[in-house]
């Protein structure tokens, strides 16, 4: 019969991140509708409301802004907020991207 040997274990080395490690600063990503032929401009309005919850008078300025500058800036926010808010524009005929905010 063999000895038995009681089973040890090496001690587990962690690498733990410095404390003075610097992290990057969340840059928000912006919404951009851009102007088009194709809608109204009480569409485009219409749709500022009832996608984003803005006012009359907010939605009015915005779509004022896309049709006399070419753009507006609808939202801003984190990357998968963007995402979400340029589909739910795409789904009302509206063209709109994303970019991160400089």
């Amino acid at each position: 019969m063999l000895p038995t040997r009681a089973a040890t274990t090496a001690p587990v080395v962690v690498d733990r991140p410095e404390v003075d490690d610097v992290t990057a600063n969340d840059v928000p990503w912006i919404v951009l509708v851009w102007n088009d032929p194709i809608n109204l401009m009480s569409y485009v309005t219409f749709v500022f409301q009832k996608v984003f919850g803005y006012s009359l008078e907010k939605a009015t300025e915005l779509m004022l802004d896309v049709h006399h500058k070419g753009r507006a800036v609808v939202s801003s926010g984190a990357r998968e907020k963007a995402e979400i808010d340029v589909f739910r524009l795409h789904e009302h005929g509206l063209w709109a991207t994303m970019q991160q905010d400089d």
